[in-house]
C-alpha cells in the first residue's frame, strides 16, 4: 500500500470554503478512482493561515497515475485552487505503508 500526501494553505477565512471545494473536486475523484483504499482530509487553522492536508491510501502506483498521471509525483491541482491557495508545492510526498 501507498499512502499520499498533499499539502496547501489558504487564509483562514477561507477555510470552510475550500473544505467543501475539496469534498467536491479531489475527494470525488478519488472516490471514482479504482484503487483507493482510503482518503482524509486533515484542517490546522494557525492565526490567518489554515493548512490541508489530503492524505490517501492506495493499492499500487499504478492506481496513483489512473488519478495523478504519469507524473503522480506531481500534485495535481484544479480550476478554482488558484481562487483559494496561498501558493502551489510542486510535489507531494509518497510512502510505503505498512499495517
Amino acid at each position: 500500500m501507498i499512502t499520499r500526501i498533499w499539502h496547501g494553505r489558504t487564509k483562514a477565512q477561507d477555510a470552510d470554503a475550500y473544505l467543501q471545494y475539496i469534498r467536491e473536486t479531489g475527494l470525488k475523484e478519488y472516490a471514482e478512482t479504482p484503487g483507493i483504499v482510503s482518503a482524509k482530509i486533515l484542517r490546522r487553522i494557525e492565526g490567518d493561515i489554515c493548512h490541508f492536508y489530503t492524505i490517501t491510501e492506495w493499492d499500487t502506483i499504478h492506481s496513483i497515475k489512473a488519478f495523478a498521471g504519469e507524473a503522480f509525483e506531481k500534485a495535481k491541482y484544479y480550476d478554482e485552487d488558484k481562487r483559494y491557495l496561498l501558493e502551489f508545492e510542486e510535489e507531494v510526498k509518497h510512502y510505503e505503508t505498512f499495517y
